[in-house]
């Protein structure tokens, strides 16, 4: 059985929505950009509390979102959202998705974004806290 990757750092695990289907009887491509979502905002909640960044006008936007669909998905499945990082810079990262499917015992999707870090304040791009920086990199160090 193929699961989700031992280097991702953080899974979550969606019920897949009747309403999320589309014409084709299958999960409609924007669905995987919210599971992309959830699953984002959840890795960052377990190591970087979103609420506490912005408080301090600072927080990560997308900049870009990528998905490749490999099988598709349809109701009912629950669904695990495995996320990791990489390419780590002073202002950006990258975050990579893998979707593995209860029903198919396969990874049905994958996908990346890349997010940048925003001063709010300024309204323009800024380099992560120290901490931050330190955290992303400590947790890509698993990366083949």
């Amino acid at each position: 059985m193929k699961s989700v990757s031992d280097l991702c750092t953080h899974i979550s695990k969606i019920t897949v929505a009747w309403g999320e289907m589309d014409a084709l009887q299958h999960v409609n491509n924007v669905a995987y950009f919210r599971y992309f979502e959830t699953a984002r905002i959840g890795f960052f909640e377990q190591h970087f509390p979103l609420e506490s960044m912005y408080r301090h006008g600072l927080g990560p936007v997308i900049s870009e979102n990528q998905a490749r669909y490999k099988r598709p998905v349809t109701y009912p499945d629950v669904l695990h959202v495995g996320v990791r990082v990489s390419d780590i810079h002073p202002d950006r990262f990258t975050l990579h998705y893998e979707v593995f499917s209860e029903a198919q015992q396969a990874i049905t999707t994958t996908g990346s974004s890349i997010a940048v870090m925003f001063d709010f304040k300024l309204g323009r791009k800024a380099d992560m806290p120290s901490e931050m920086l330190a955290t992303l990199k400590n947790l890509s160090k698993s990366e083949p």
